[in-house]
């Protein structure tokens, strides 16, 4: 089976080289990227408001391929890929939990910016904390 997706917008970011970009979003809560949506999906923004998380999925287009075994930057240790953030991963899906700054027609400006300049964009969620708290 063979899935294929296209993307929704790019990101604009500053990074524009692998070794640039922080390791997640919540080591780079003060960066400051973009999503800039296709025109045809700007109605789908409507809900989403300054201060909300959202969760964005997005493709390593820069990642051509992959090992299920690696180390990571922050180990000696040898790591499954399943276990870690790399983006060398088999389908090569990203996901960033964000926060949004601003929203103006089709561009979302949102902090926490941990994407390649030119990444594609394929879909975004709010982050919707647990309807039931631990008590």
């Amino acid at each position: 089976m063979k899935i294929v997706f296209e993307p929704i917008g790019y990101i604009n970011s500053e990074f524009k080289k692998l070794e640039e970009i922080p390791t997640q979003s919540v080591l780079a809560s003060e960066k400051l990227g973009k999503i800039e949506l296709l025109d045809k999906f700007k109605d789908g923004l409507l809900g989403l408001e300054k201060g909300m998380d959202i969760i964005v999925l997005f493709n390593f287009h820069e990642s051509k391929d992959y090992k299920l075994v690696q180390t990571p930057c922050y180990t000696k240790e040898q790591k499954g890929v399943f276990s870690i953030r790399s983006p060398f991963r088999p389908n090569g899906i990203g996901m960033s939990i964000v926060k949004i700054e601003s929203i103006k027609d089709n561009i979302i400006e949102f902090r926490g910016l941990d994407m390649l300049d030119k990444t594609p964009v394929l879909d975004i969620k709010p982050y919707v904390a647990s309807l039931n708290p631990k008590k």
